[in-house]
């Protein structure tokens, strides 16, 4: 009876410890179940959601639920993400990717930066293995190609901002085509330089001539400026002078007109009158201090010129030889025989 008591609890120990070992591995399941039944998106992430190979996007942040051991689910990173051309970050200039030649067949040392960001993580995920080296192999085609069309000069000075604005649409019409997730943000020129000290140092020169050149043609455009207005003031002066002359030579020529056709008229009712008139005020103007004396029979003398003679002698009269009174009109023609 011992025997069968002992046998019994043993039995019943063993069973225990069945139970025990069972009832913990429905535990164990059950959590990995409650593990595998939720997952959360974080702000800057997207989950692609996969049930029986049916991938579906899930973009919302928080906290979500799935079917344990049927779905899958795969986060993708949605931030601003970016990759170098031409350098590596760790190891610095990579020669092979930098060197590029460009239209005027120079060579040229040039660095990228690439900026993309995933905008569909179902794309991202199935459309290529590694969309990321896609984007890259796309920016160095672009990057070769436009380099290509411009010159050296425009490389390393003035041409930078043209040509990573070529290179960022020529890279979003191809991403475009390839639709593969992902969308470029920005490429910018790190580093131009060229592939030996002394065609650097030329360059250098041909910048600093440039801003020479520069500088001078900005003197130049501030001295026109300002000399400008003074020539055109001066301009000014001599055209009102030349106008204000011309009014006067105006005024002049028909001032003598209107005196010409006044004289004509008075010669056009008394022409012999007027004729002697014109002859005496041009010998007046002609001769003004000379004296013109007629001597006369008897030692009479008769003063001809200067005209006021004629007005200062009484009865506006002229005495002649032997007495007898001349006229002015008289006496002018004494001096015409004479």
């Amino acid at each position: 009876m011992f025997g069968k008591k002992k046998e019994k609890k043993i039995n019943f120990s063993a069973g225990k410890s069945v139970r025990t070992a069972k009832i913990a591995a429905i535990l164990i399941v059950l959590a990995l179940l409650a593990a595998n039944s939720y997952y959360s998106i974080q702000e800057e992430e997207q989950a692609v959601v996969c049930t029986f190979g049916s991938p579906k996007a899930v973009t919302t942040p928080g906290l979500h639920f799935k079917a344990p051991f049927v779905q899958t689910v795969t986060k993708v990173n949605t931030t601003i993400q970016g990759f170098p051309i031409g350098y590596r970050q760790d190891e610095g200039e990579d020669e092979e990717d930098a060197l590029m030649i460009t239209s005027d067949y120079n060579f040229i040392y040039v660095d990228f930066y690439v900026e993309y960001r995933v905008t569909d993580p179902v794309k991202a995920l199935y459309a290529s293995e590694n969309p990321a080296l896609v984007l890259k192999n796309i920016a160095q085609n672009c990057i070769r190609t436009t380099i290509g069309s411009y010159s050296v000069d425009s490389v390393l000075t003035t041409g930078k901002n043209e040509i990573q604005s070529n290179i960022k649409q020529m890279i979003l019409d191809k991403l475009e085509s390839y639709d593969i997730g992902i969308q470029l943000v920005n490429i910018t020129i790190q580093d131009a330089t060229p592939p030996t000290a002394e065609v650097e140092n030329a360059f250098k020169e041909v910048e600093t001539a440039k801003q020479g050149k520069e500088t001078a043609l900005n003197n130049a455009n501030k001295y026109r400026n300002e000399q400008i207005p003074n020539a055109e003031a001066e301009s000014d002066k001599i055209l009102q002078d030349a106008e204000a002359k011309k009014q006067e030579r105006i005024n002049e020529a028909n001032g003598q007109a209107a005196r010409f056709n006044s004289m004509y008229q008075e010669y056009a009712k008394y022409p012999e009158v007027t004729k002697k008139r014109m002859f005496y005020e041009a010998i007046e103007d002609v001769l003004p201090d000379v004296k013109v004396i007629i001597e006369g029979e008897g030692g009479q003398t008769t003063t001809m010129l200067p005209l006021d003679s004629f007005v200062t002698q009484e009865g506006s009269s002229l005495t002649g030889t032997g007495g007898q009174e001349q006229t002015a009109d008289e006496t002018a023609e004494t001096q015409e025989e004479e």
